[in-house]
């Protein structure tokens, strides 16, 4: 699916924003209805890390905040996503520019919502992979992400 106005304008604000802009990857595509991300992470100056590859951090703050996000769109104002763990797996080391796709699709959110009618919270895992140009794997990264219905009369934490 395409960009929308909206969705590319959250692309551009998200690239521009200072703690997602530091980690030097970029979004490249957001899908009209959030069920669809791409991420670029180019080995540059930014990325660079002492023995030249791309800094492990940087891979991970590239896919950090983007399944929370999407969830948080689909989900809507009833719910409450936070993001919970994350562990990675360095495969290679990047030495060119690497991709990471997340996606969405009809029956998980479903499941999600299936689970929370029958429990209070549910978390859910993601695996992302930072793939280079070629399809090689080069970080697998497990995010786990925690998911609950908002309660509008709960007091607001202080």
């Amino acid at each position: 699916m395409g960009e929308s106005l909206s969705t590319r304008a959250h692309r551009w604000a998200f690239n521009l924003f200072p703690a997602y802009r530091g980690t030097g990857a970029r979004i490249t595509h957001i899908a009209a209805d959030w069920r669809e991300v791409r991420v670029s992470l180019p080995l540059s100056w930014r990325t660079r890390n002492y023995v030249g590859t791309i800094f492990g951090g940087s891979m991970y703050g590239a896919v950090d905040p983007i399944y929370m996000i999407m969830l948080i769109k689909n989900l809507g104002p009833d719910y409450v996503v936070w993001d919970k763990a994350a562990a990675i797996r360095f495969k290679k080391p990047g030495r060119s520019t690497l991709h990471a796709r997340f996606s969405l699709d009809e029956a998980e959110l479903g499941a999600i919502r299936q689970a929370l009618a029958e429990a209070p919270v549910v978390d859910r895992e993601y695996v992302v992979e930072l793939v280079d140009e070629v399809g090689i794997v080069h970080a697998t990264i497990d995010k786990t992400v925690h998911i609950r219905r908002a309660d509008r009369r709960r007091a607001p934490a202080v």
